[in-house]
């Protein structure tokens, strides 16, 4: 046995080895742990096994497997919330699922390494790849795309240019860069050290790029442009318990949102807190619809008329359409509340969560898991995301809206001048995610130049700036109102004007990188593939 073959089981080992750990790096970039770093450094690690260390040749379906580790190695410890009072299974499957386009993402990679500008195409095959999982199927799942690590990062300005998608584009640049920069290097031998010299300015140039354009940001940005200012007040009334029962006692988390708001309230009137002139509840804030029940709607309007401001009620409202199972449809609203007068406008959730809000092919999916029948019985609302409260138009993004880059677009589009992000955090415990979704929220403040008020029902409750940054939050579990004075905002930023153009733009880009490698002759023939 020659010594070559006889290192192929160890070189193996180790790609398989790496691949999981690559992954463990992206996910350990995520909040709440402040290592946004390891993200990029994860994807240099991931694009070093693809590209076996420079020396190429990996099948493409050994690249799927490898991206498919990494995937699991990511999406396993991010995702345990999903599971957190259903069981296992559903977090297994989800993550089991997603991690599919990361493998994909492994198999394009392999083949788009070997054009010239390696980096820059294995980029936009992470972005074509990153707008496949937030697509499909059931409209996609965005949870875990590398933008929403960074909100802590230097990179976070880019999302001024071009949005999430940009930011993510940057971060799998960057990812890129550092690994062929390691590539460069590891070949530098006697008699390539002309040739490498020049590949590892190119690969150092990559990995660089994000950082220079992030850093000029700021500097390049347009004035502070306000149209006034508002004070806001975010109320965390938390819940009796957590899990899926959480509203079981529906009257008492109704109740905790009426006591906090009159707490504050009295502490207006003895002028130790500002006059709100908008207050925000949760999401699920009232699970009892307070258009079909009265004694909802006095205590709501009770609230409103004690702090003299209107509140955007997060509700569940009952619809007249009776589904085959004899339950009536449901819509999740946000409903803006004017005391005496009572409800005004209304924003219904319009992009709801599958196996959560609903459950497609139901009766399939019921074999599976008793939980199933727990799904719940909400349809899509419609229309541009924004209420008007107190004269100001205010931009909604309910729950699990947040992760999709059309909510807000569309809200801004629409005239939105502040926006606002009623959550239920409840249902998963105490878990990461509430951090994860909270992260989303500062991205969006610097992709559309807006200041976000989060009001979640059991916590992370926050206030943030149009900068991303935080100016108030709440600890978990624990009754609390944040009141803070607000810049309304009517310009608009450069990724808020070109809407998801640079999306598209990326993954052209990845498109026509793909195709090039696969009619590009390769140069050398080796006598196997490695695996």
């Amino acid at each position: 046995m020659s010594a070559r073959s006889a290192s192929v089981p160890s070189v193996l080992f180790l790609r398989l080895a790496l691949s999981p750990i690559a992954g463990l790096l992206v996910f350990a970039g995520f909040p709440p742990r402040p290592f946004w770093f390891l993200a990029p450094i994860g994807l240099a690690l991931l694009t070093l096994v693809l590209t076996d260390f420079g020396r190429g040749g990996l099948r493409v379906r050994s690249g799927f497997g490898y991206g498919y580790l990494a995937g699991l190695g990511f999406l396993l410890p991010l995702l345990p919330w999903i599971g957190e009072f259903v069981g296992a299974v559903p977090w297994l499957a989800l993550s089991a699922v997603e991690a599919l386009f990361i493998g994909a993402f492994g198999a394009l990679a392999v083949l788009v390494a070997r054009l010239p500008w390696a980096p820059l195409w294995i980029a936009a095959v992470w972005s074509l790849t990153e707008w496949l999982r937030s697509s499909v199927p059931f409209g996609g799942f965005p949870w875990g795309r590398l933008a929403f690590g960074q909100s802590e990062g230097w990179l976070l300005p880019l999302a001024a240019l071009g949005g999430a998608p940009l930011l993510s584009f940057a971060v799998a640049l960057t990812g890129a860069g550092l690994a062929f920069v390691v590539i460069a290097i590891l070949r530098d031998k006697q008699g390539q050290r002309r040739e490498q010299g020049g590949k590892l300015v190119g690969a150092a140039a990559a990995a660089l790029v994000a950082s220079v354009v992030a850093l000029l940001v700021p500097w390049l940005s347009a004035p502070d442009s306000r149209s006034g200012t508002v004070t806001v007040a975010a109320i965390q009334g938390s819940v009796p318990r957590l899990g899926l029962d959480f509203n079981a006692q529906r009257k008492q988390v109704l109740d905790n949102h009426v006591a906090k708001t009159l707490e504050l309230a009295a502490e207006v009137d003895a002028g130790r807190v500002p006059q709100p002139d908008l207050v925000v509840w949760p999401e699920n804030s009232s699970d009892i619809d307070p258009l079909r029940n009265e004694d909802a709607a006095v205590d709501i309007s009770r609230a409103s008329e004690s702090i003299g401001a209107p509140i955007l009620v997060g509700a569940v409202l009952v619809n007249d359409t009776v589904l085959p199972n004899g339950r009536h449809t449901t819509t999740n609203s946000v409903l803006v509340w004017n005391g005496e007068d009572g409800p005004a406008e209304r924003h219904d959730k319009k992009i709801i969560q599958p196996f959560g809000e609903y459950l497609p092919y139901r009766d399939f999916f019921s074999n599976f898991s008793s939980y199933a029948d727990r799904a719940g019985n909400f349809v899509p609302g419609h229309g541009d995301g924004v209420v008007h409260a107190a004269g100001i138009p205010v931009g909604i993004a309910t729950c699990y809206e947040v992760a999709f880059d059309r909510a807000f677009q569309q809200s801004v589009d629409a005239g939105a001048q502040i926006l606002a992000v009623p959550t239920n955090n409840a249902t998963f415990g105490d878990t990461e995610m509430t951090y994860q979704q909270l992260a989303m929220s500062k991205v969006r403040a610097v992709e559309h130049g807006r200041a976000v008020v989060v009001a979640a029902t059991s916590g992370v409750s926050a206030i943030i700036g149009p900068d991303g940054t935080t100016i108030d939050e709440t600890e978990l579990f624990v009754p609390a109102a944040l009141v803070s004075e607000l810049p309304l905002r009517t310009e608009t930023t450069i990724a808020s004007r070109l809407g998801s153009i640079p999306e598209v733009f990326l993954c052209i880009c990845a498109a026509g990188a793909i195709a090039a490698a696969i009619i590009r002759p390769r140069r050398t023939k080796t006598p196997t593939d490695r695996v």
